[in-house]
């Protein structure tokens, strides 16, 4: 009896001896201007191509601006990485789809939409976030720089094999709850360092009835618990997803494909090292009030006193992240003013988060007190907003939509909160300073932060559909 894990490692391991990690066979390695110019580097020094250049994929999205891309880019050291990136490229023979290509994009959101990402894969990226790639049934995770010259050199990463955990969430949702709701709450029980050493696959009726997008933002979110990665077993639904899509297979070669995507799922009977089994119906909509993911309260909930903390030994941090977001044990956040409204980042910028954003306001104006900024995750995420009229909706609702890029989410470019202002962001981290030095950041979905830019303070968004 084996897990869908266990069967998707054991198909890629190469080399296996006891004691020793396993050499692991990638099979798509993602890479971008932050985490790749030292691999690339390591690799001239000892006079080594890139072993197969046909199973990377590059763009530049981490420190890219977002208005004005068609300009050279201003801050100095981002304009440096992303030149770098594409000299690299170039002489290693990798495509890079780099600023104004239409493929460009956040290096989480085009693997999928361009069909790239597929079950049964192994995939890594030079980025945390990897883990998102998992929502296909795959196994995705984030590697470091000397990890990134490895698999460029050999194709190949040794790796120990983690602990397996599986994470069920039955039921179904209540009003205004979204995946992102589901993950911040999973995040909050069993706090963020709860995955550490393990894999996880999320499953049960509650996971099963979302949208391939929504499946991306909970596996997107897996690191956030301290977890190397998540998975979610492909079925229909993904299928119908990678259908058509440019790298995808196509014809006879898609059933094919499908017909053994069939068999990835975890056999009866087999056993993990932790499994947690959640109801549906206890999530209502989140938001987090400290500075790690895990600190998280449902919406009408109060923050907790140092006396409520689950474990004690977290006192000192917890009182040092209130200080940090100068807020007070035992209050709510309801009704909290804030400055700035984000929606974006690798984990909330696809077409459906969008659609779900511009369904909800419009009609609606923001509120005079906060800045929205709303940032597509990809090109093609852009160019089907503009197609579809969302830009105009969020133009009339006083929001700015920018270009693709990682923008507010983590302050390594010209979109920054600026200190002690308060955001509202739909990305995945709120650790100090994330956003922009001092900047004070509540983590909530979509559709939470588009009843924040409506009412310019911390919404139940169930009072106003």
């Amino acid at each position: 009896m084996s897990t869908l894990f266990d069967k998707l490692w054991n198909s890629h391991v190469v080399n296996r001896k006891e004691g020793y990690p396993d050499v692991l066979y990638i099979d798509r390695h993602f890479i971008h201007e932050v985490t790749s110019p030292q691999a690339f580097e390591g690799l001239r020094k000892r006079g080594i191509p890139v072993a197969r250049p046909d199973r990377t994929t590059a763009t530049a999205d981490h420190n890219v601006p977002t208005k004005d891309q068609h300009l050279p880019i201003k801050e100095a050291l981002s304009r440096f990485q992303v030149e770098t990136l594409r000299k690299n490229c170039k002489e290693f023979g990798i495509e890079l789809y780099d600023l104004l290509h239409p493929f460009q994009g956040i290096v989480h959101i085009i693997g999928p939409e361009l069909g790239i990402t597929q079950p049964g894969m192994t995939i890594v990226c030079g980025d945390s976030h990897t883990s998102t790639h998992g929502a296909f049934g795959a196994i995705a995770f984030g590697i470091g720089t000397s990890e990134v010259e490895q698999v460029l050199a050999t194709q190949c990463i040794l790796q120990n094999k983690p602990k397996q955990m599986r994470i069920e969430v039955n039921g179904k949702l209540g009003k205004g709850v979204l995946s992102k709701d589901i993950i911040l709450y999973i995040i909050s029980q069993i706090s963020s360092s709860g995955g550490n050493g393990y894999f996880v696959e999320y499953a049960g009726s509650a996971i099963t009835s979302l949208s391939m997008e929504a499946r991306m933002t909970i596996c997107n979110m897996s690191i956030e618990m301290g977890a190397r990665g998540g998975l979610i077993a492909p079925d229909q639904t993904t299928f119908d997803y990678v259908k058509g899509r440019r790298f995808a297979p196509q014809g006879e070669e898609f059933e094919k494909a499908v017909a053994y995507w069939k068999t990835l799922k975890t056999d009866e009977g087999a056993v993990y090292d932790k499994v947690y089994t959640f109801d549906a119906a206890d999530i209502e909509p989140m938001i987090t009030y400290g500075t790690n993911p895990g600190m998280g309260i449902g919406i009408t909930e109060r923050i907790p006193t140092v006396e409520e903390l689950k474990d004690h030994s977290e006192a000192t941090s917890f009182k040092k992240s209130l200080e940090y977001m100068s807020l007070e044990p035992g209050s709510q956040l309801l009704g909290k003013q804030l400055d700035y409204v984000f929606i974006g980042s690798c984990t909330n910028a696809r077409i459906e988060d969008l659609r779900l954003v511009a369904d909800f306001v419009k009609g609606k104006r923001k509120a005079d007190n906060v800045e929205v900024l709303i940032i597509p995750g990809s090109k093609q995420v852009e160019e089907q907003a503009i197609r579809e009229g969302l830009d105009r909706v969020f133009t009339e609702a006083g929001f700015e939509l920018r270009g693709p890029g990682c923008s507010a989410c983590l302050g390594m470019n010209e979109d920054k909160v600026p200190a002690g202002k308060y955001c509202i962001s739909t990305s995945n981290r709120n650790f100090e300073g994330r956003q922009g030095p001092g900047a004070r950041t509540f983590l909530a979905s979509p559709l939470s932060a588009a009843a924040a830019a409506i009412t310019g303070r911390v919404t139940d968004v169930r009072e106003l559909i």
